[in-house]
């Protein structure tokens, strides 16, 4: 004789279904950031996009107004690239504030490029508060096509 045992109105399905429930909850809230108690973590400040080609790595980070004399850009060990700066808050006289969410103060974001660059020829602009910079390869970080010979 078989014996199994009596569940009073399917709770082990339920139990597993709420299982089921929350884990798709946990995954959700991972997805978007809400992991640690509901507080997302701070977005890096400036947001950038990096590529490169054959001969430069290339550089943009948003920077809406930025003056350029409150920014830095130092290039240091070949392959580390920081941004220094500060953005003024600006100044309410008669009025009062009803949202704030623009960042203000300093900042620094440094990152670990790819490739080797020679900082000697580092180029930068800023315009239209968008701070474009081309990082020129060094000749060593550079692919070089190998020819092979057979006999």
């Amino acid at each position: 004789m078989w014996t199994t045992r009596w569940q009073p109105f399917g709770l082990g399905n339920i139990w597993s279904e709420m299982n089921r429930l929350q884990s798709e909850m946990n995954r959700l809230f991972d997805r978007y950031g809400f992991a640690d108690g509901g507080r997302r973590p701070a977005p890096a400040y400036p947001a950038l996009n990096l590529w490169q080609d054959a001969d430069n790595l290339y550089l943009e980070a948003e920077l809406p107004g930025m003056e350029l004399s409150d920014l830095e850009i130092l290039v240091s060990g070949g392959n580390q690239l920081s941004l220094k700066g500060k953005r003024e808050a600006p100044s309410v006289e008669k009025g009062a504030w009803h949202r704030q969410e623009r960042g203000y103060g300093s900042f620094t974001r440094s990152i670990t490029l790819p490739q080797e660059v020679d900082a000697d020829k580092v180029e930068a602009e800023f315009q239209h508060g968008v701070l474009c910079v081309t990082l020129p390869r060094r000749e060593g970080a550079k692919p070089r096509r190998i020819e092979v010979k057979a006999e």
